[in-house]
């Protein structure tokens, strides 16, 4: 019974033991369908900008983000893979900005490479391991039904078209997914249908048929306005964003009869 033991032991001694498995850690939560406003870049406050425009950034479930760098205007491309987060090449609008925190913005997301979220709190990272920018949660967007007026469109190169006349573009989202539409010279009517993370689907506008004055923008936007892919509510103003980052359309809230 010794000698069974003592051979018992040795072999015990010499059998490698399994070794607990590492867990591994589980990832953050989805950025899908969130709007986060930044709060810090690069370890200094990322204070508003002018007309208290804050830096932030909307995800939507379709792989684009859009967003603010607290003066101009952002959307393009992201990449969520686990904790993985890249950002593609961003198309910004161009307005001439007074401080540095747009170019500290831009730099940040150009630089990323994973986030987490702790306490609440989203965080980029780049290869340092340092947060390169602190995101707050935001409220979701507020819906688009209502009724708008045209007041500019920008194109990415930078030209800007208004019309001579705001209350000739005129548009009502209908609660019921039907929107109402004057352009220019003609009316009809078409369908909506939009998510709350800000994607937009437009139906071919279905419009009377009279020839509009020279100068008119009625061409360009019936072409156009199948072609809108999200929007963005921004200071009680609506901004519709065309396909391939190619325009944005700012509309404000059609003026209550006096």
């Amino acid at each position: 019974m010794a000698l069974t033991h003592a051979v018992l032991t040795l072999w015990l001694s010499l059998t490698p033991q399994a070794q607990p498995q590492a867990k591994t850690p589980p990832p953050p939560p989805t950025l899908k369908g969130t709007a986060w406003t930044a709060v810090e870049i690069y370890g200094t406050p990322a204070p508003a900008g002018p007309d208290k425009k804050e830096a932030y950034l909307f995800f939507d479930n379709a792989g684009r983000v859009s967003g603010s760098d607290s003066c101009n205007r952002l959307t393009g491309p992201y990449t969520l893979k686990g904790n993985g987060l890249s950002f593609g090449k961003m198309a910004v609008t161009t307005m001439a900005c007074i401080t540095d925190v747009p170019d500290r913005f831009l730099a940040a997301l150009k630089g990323t490479s994973h986030y987490d979220i702790i306490d609440g709190k989203l965080q980029l990272y780049g290869a340092t391991g340092k947060p390169l920018a602190v995101f707050t949660r935001r409220a979701p967007e507020p819906t688009l039904a209502g009724k708008w007026q045209l007041v500019k469109f920008q194109s990415m190169d930078d030209t800007t078209l208004t019309p001579a006349d705001r209350s000739k573009y005129t548009f009502e989202f209908q609660p019921g997914g039907k929107v109402l539409a004057q352009v220019d010279c003609n009316r009809g009517s078409g369908t909506w249908k939009s998510t709350p993370e800000g994607q937009l689907r437009l139906s071919p506008l279905a419009l009377t048929r009279m020839a509009c004055p020279p100068g008119s923008l009625h061409d360009q936007i019936v072409r156009q306005w199948p072609n809108m892919a999200s929007y963005l509510i921004r200071d009680g103003h609506l901004f519709l964003a065309l396909k391939v980052d190619s325009g944005i359309y700012e509309l404000e809230p059609l003026p209550q009869p006096k």
